[in-house]
């Protein structure tokens, strides 16, 4: 099946990574169908062949939230689902990543035909604008991905064969907030303290301190038919 005959049931497909995938889904001549949470996503999804799946980002039970949307998936006779993840999903020091790691084997066994991507640090995540200040070590190391690559490489997978069955790290570039903020000519500093976020957040951003969020390159260069 082509692109530009497939219908792409996208939950969670009004936020920032669901309208870049629709975007590139389009450019593909497939039709999306952005859902959002309101949405009865069985209904919606009657008639797709494919659903890209995204949990609203630090979901407090999002391994209960893709349960539910693949046995809505299931009924509605969606046969395939692409399943939007992290870069590094098992980090028991980080919840919200485990969360996305139990999703992910729940994907595995769900009976449909799956890919999973998992993607690095948004660089849009960053204002390079002036001096960037962060809670954990701008020295830390990142594999950070493009929003825009990303979505090509969604598009890529839900409408070209031979992605069944894999699992997909994705980064555009590897580096630090402290080599990004240079580039753009400007500065970078550590925030110290509590984020004023919540505690996964403080969660997170202590594993990055520690560890940053490491991810390689070659993958999306190769979805997206580029040298690495």
């Amino acid at each position: 099946m082509t692109g530009a005959e497939m219908r792409v049931a996208i939950p969670g497909g009004n936020g920032v990574t669901g309208r870049a995938v629709a975007a590139a889904l389009r450019e593909r001549g497939a039709e999306p169908v952005p859902l959002g949470r309101a949405d009865r996503v069985g209904d919606a999804a009657a008639g797709c062949d494919a659903a890209y799946l995204i949990a609203p980002n630090m979901h407090p039970d999002e391994p209960a939230l893709v349960a539910g949307l693949l046995d809505e998936l299931r009924a509605a006779g969606v046969g395939r689902v692409v399943y939007h993840s992290v870069a590094s999903p098992y980090v028991p020091a980080m919840p919200h990543h485990l969360g996305k790691a139990r999703s992910e084997d729940l994907v595995r066994r769900s009976g449909l035909r799956w890919t999973i991507l998992q993607p690095g640090a948004y660089l849009q995540n960053l204002d390079l604008g002036g001096p960037v200040r962060v809670p954990y070590d701008v020295h830390a190391p990142f594999g950070f991905a493009d929003l825009a690559e990303v979505a090509t490489v969604a598009a890529t997978v839900l409408t070209e064969p031979g992605h069944d069955g894999a699992t997909y790290e994705l980064a555009s570039r590897t580096g630090t907030v402290a080599q990004l903020a240079a580039e753009a000519g400007t500065t970078a500093e550590r925030v110290p303290g509590p984020s004023g976020r919540g505690a996964w957040f403080d969660a997170m951003f202590r594993y990055y301190d520690a560890h940053g969020l490491p991810a390689g390159t070659r993958t999306l260069d190769a979805l997206l038919g580029r040298a690495s």
